[in-house]
């Protein structure tokens, strides 16, 4: 598989964007570049939407995207997609919207392994209680995505 590399400097650290043929494969947080960056369509595409969402002028992503995971980790992230940009959603709601509501743990285990960072808006959850929870790209940037969206904790409003 042949996996086309790209950065982006985000006003909070460096993006690694990766993708194959069929779409975006991972958006991660890094702390430098750790492959030789590439130009193609979708990885300028990539680049363009996300820079537009930094800069406060994109709420809505449009990338065909081709992470690798379990079929419940797929679940889950499809369920996170449908979180609206400005709310949030607790593990707990997640599981449910998946209809398993005893999965909560599953759910924040899937969560913490989603590749897409920001397009797949893992950081839109919060604790039931309206607390931040963890985030791989670390809690001062959870806390800055969520600031920048605006957010207020409006759990299962969506």
């Amino acid at each position: 598989m042949n996996v086309q590399y790209c950065y982006l400097q985000s006003p909070i650290g460096l993006v690694e964007i990766s993708a194959v043929t069929q779409g975006i494969r991972a958006i991660k947080f890094v702390e430098k570049r750790g492959f030789e960056a590439q130009q193609t369509p979708l990885l300028n595409l990539a680049t363009e939407q996300l820079a537009g969402y930094f800069d406060g002028q994109r709420q809505v992503f449009d990338l065909p995207l081709a992470a690798q995971g379990t079929s419940f980790q797929q679940q889950v992230w499809n369920a996170l997609l449908s979180i609206p940009f400005g709310q949030t959603a607790s593990y707990l709601d997640i599981a449910r919207k998946i209809g398993n509501p005893a999965a909560v743990r599953a759910v924040g285990a899937a969560n913490g392994k989603n590749p897409l960072s920001v397009v797949v808006p893992c950081h839109r959850i919060i604790g039931s209680n309206g607390t931040l929870t963890g985030y791989a790209g670390g809690l001062e940037r959870k806390a800055w995505l969520l600031q920048h969206e605006q957010l207020q904790p409006s759990l299962g409003d969506w």
